[in-house]
């Protein structure tokens, strides 16, 4: 298998985002099964402090997990955790809980008073998850992602996880902001590895990130969203005939280059202007656009929504999501 460039990947992660919204600690004794959400916009990790769980995704495919063990489900979507693969499911946000910090709530569901060492701790987190320009990927990644397969690569996640473990068990003071942070590094190595061992089987402009040349031009444009990127400059880029590089780019990336990087702008605007709270003028002239007029046509042309539609309160991180 060909791999990325350094260069490139440093360019695919430059604008990775893994926001943690809102964390469960999770007590609770076999027999167990615990649904999630359904939200594809949204990714789940979990991490198995103690107990052997399944997990069960949509498509009915099974995974063990073991005590230590830690998964990322980039693109969410309806899954349980269970202590038996037969067990009849209960929705998470089903079960009682107790308020811990702002993100992160504690599950009880022990069937005697106090939790035993025999009972299952998990700690499970629902994440905002953005690659930046490169989200395109997202959709092209495994639907379940564990960390084991990645730990001989990466020993250095070994004390990650098992300070985990601890923090997750001992309950010190401090452990739920501590536990919210060590969840982000874990996600962000499963996807780093995933982009580093060349993005597994994704096929489509994956395969012109892999050819030097074309690599080169994509992380130009991703560079510099905002420069007049006409057919011509990317195929200058490239090193070759407009023809040529036109013909070859839509044959990897299933768009025309022009489409794409229209794209990129669009999800860089709504960024942008959602999470980074960015004025519609300075976004408009950050990509390029001539006017604020000229960039709102191009957004609702794109998305079929305008930017003043999207920038509304953020209060998504005020509720319950996971």
């Amino acid at each position: 298998m060909q791999m990325l460039s350094s260069d490139l990947i440093s360019e695919l992660l430059l604008g990775m985002r893994l926001d943690g919204l809102h964390y469960n600690r999770i007590q609770i004794s076999p027999p167990f099964g615990v649904r999630f959400g359904d939200d594809p916009t949204r990714a789940q990790f979990h991490f198995i402090a103690r107990g052997r769980v399944y997990l069960r995704t949509d498509s009915g495919v099974v995974h063990t997990l073991e005590a230590g063990d830690a998964v990322l489900l980039p693109r969410g979507g309806i899954h349980a955790l269970l202590s038996d693969p037969s067990i009849p499911c209960l929705d998470v946000t089903d079960y009682s809980v107790t308020t811990i910090c702002r993100r992160v709530d504690d599950i009880h569901a022990c069937k005697a008073e106090q939790c035993r060492s025999t009972d299952t701790l998990i700690f499970s987190g629902c994440m905002e998850f953005d690659l930046g320009g490169m989200h395109p990927l997202v959709s092209m990644m495994p639907e379940v992602m564990q960390v084991g397969t990645l730990i001989d690569r990466n020993p250095e996640l070994l004390p990650v996880l098992e300070a985990m473990a601890r923090e997750v068990s001992t309950e010190r003071a401090g452990f739920a902001g501590i536990l919210t942070r060590l969840a982000d590094v874990v996600s962000a190595s499963i996807v780093r590895d995933w982009v580093e061992c060349g993005c597994g089987d994704a096929q489509g402009w994956v395969e012109a990130l892999r050819d030097p040349r074309m690599g080169r031009v994509i992380a130009a444009i991703h560079r510099d969203p905002g420069r007049n990127w006409t057919v011509e400059a990317m195929a200058s880029e490239m090193g070759s005939s407009r023809s040529v590089f036109a013909e070859r780019f839509l044959e990897v990336t299933g768009v025309t280059p022009l489409r794409y990087v229209t794209e990129l702008r669009m999800r860089l605007a709504s960024q942008w202007i959602t999470r980074d709270r960015m004025s519609i003028d300075v976004v408009a002239e950050r990509l390029g656009y001539g006017s604020q007029a000229a960039f709102s046509r191009a957004f609702k042309r794109t998305t079929g929504k305008s930017p003043g539609t999207i920038r509304s309160p953020r209060t998504e991180r005020e509720t319950r999501v996971a």
